[in-house]
C-alpha cells in the first residue's frame, strides 16, 4: 500500500465505515500508523457520516417496537451462505477497491433517505424540501467521488484545518470537505471561492466541519480559496484567503 498513495487515501472512507475486509483493515491500519493525512482523513469522514446521520435521525413511534416484533414470525429467513468462487471473490474486491470513494456518501445517503419518509409523515413541506435538497447533494458528491476521472488534492488552512478538494471534469464538479475549522466567531462565516484567473468568484459556505459541493464552474477555475465573510457573505473576498489551493489536474 506505500506504494499507492492514492489508494491508501480512497480506503479511507471505507475505514471510517467498517466496510474494508479483514485483510484490507489490517493492512491500512499499518499504514495509519505512518501517515497522518490518512489518520486525519479517516476521522473526518467518520465524523462527518456521524453529523449527517443525525440530522435525519428521527426517534421511533412508540408503536413501532410492538409491530416490529409482531411481523418477526413472517420474516423469510436468508438462504445459507455459499462461498464464492475465487474469480468472483477477486472481482468483488476489485469492485469494492474501486467503490470505496462512494463508502461515505452512499452510507449517509442511506441514513438520509431512511428519514425522508420520517419527516414526510412528522414533518411538513419545509422539512420535505429539506430532504430533497440533500439527496440531490449527495447525489452530486457520490457522483464525484466514484467518476473515473476523480482527482484529490489535499492542503491545510492558515488556521490550522485540513481541507480535500476532489473535481471530476467529466462531471464538472468539485467538491470540498474541512475538518476541525475554528470558530469562525460572532457574526463571521466561511466562504469558499473558485478562482478564475485575478478574479475570485463565489462558490458556496462551509460550516466548521463538512462536505459541500461548489457552486459554480469549476472547468476552468486554477484554484479554491477559503475567507472569513461577514454573515450572508461577500461578492468578493475581504479578507486574505486562509487557503488557496490549486485545483487538482
Amino acid at each position: 500500500m506505500k506504494d499507492h498513495a492514492s489508494d491508501a487515501h480512497t480506503l479511507a472512507a471505507g475505514y471510517a465505515l467498517g466496510a474494508l475486509e479483514p485483510a484490507e483493515r489490517l493492512a491500512f491500519e499499518a499504514h495509519l500508523r505512518s501517515c497522518e493525512a490518512c489518520r486525519q482523513e479517516a476521522a473526518e469522514f467518520g465524523a462527518t457520516a456521524a453529523r449527517l446521520a443525525a440530522a435525519v435521525a428521527q426517534p421511533p413511534p412508540a408503536a413501532a417496537r410492538a409491530r416490529v416484533l409482531a411481523a418477526v414470525d413472517g420474516v423469510r429467513q436468508l438462504p445459507p451462505r455459499v462461498p464464492a468462487p475465487a474469480g468472483s471473490r477477486a472481482l468483488g474486491a476489485l469492485l469494492r477497491r474501486r467503490a470505496l470513494p462512494l463508502a461515505l456518501a452512499a452510507s449517509v445517503a442511506a441514513a438520509a433517505l431512511g428519514g425522508v419518509a420520517v419527516w414526510q409523515s412528522q414533518r411538513g413541506a419545509d422539512l420535505e424540501e429539506q430532504a430533497r435538497q440533500a439527496r440531490r447533494e449527495l447525489d452530486v458528491v457520490s457522483a464525484v467521488l466514484a467518476a473515473p476521472d476523480a482527482r484529490t488534492v489535499h492542503g491545510r488552512t492558515a488556521n490550522g484545518a485540513l481541507a480535500t478538494v476532489v473535481t471530476s471534469a467529466r462531471q464538472n464538479k468539485a467538491v470540498f470537505t474541512a475538518g476541525r475549522l475554528p470558530a469562525p466567531g460572532t457574526g463571521r462565516t466561511y466562504q469558499l471561492w473558485l478562482a478564475h484567473g485575478d478574479t475570485m468568484r463565489p462558490a458556496g459556505f462551509i460550516d466548521r466541519d463538512g462536505t459541500v459541493v461548489l457552486a459554480g464552474d469549476p472547468a476552468d477555475a486554477a484554484a479554491v480559496g477559503l475567507s472569513l465573510e461577514p454573515t450572508g457573505g461577500s461578492p468578493h473576498p475581504t479578507t486574505t484567503p486562509l487557503l488557496l489551493l490549486p485545483l487538482p489536474t
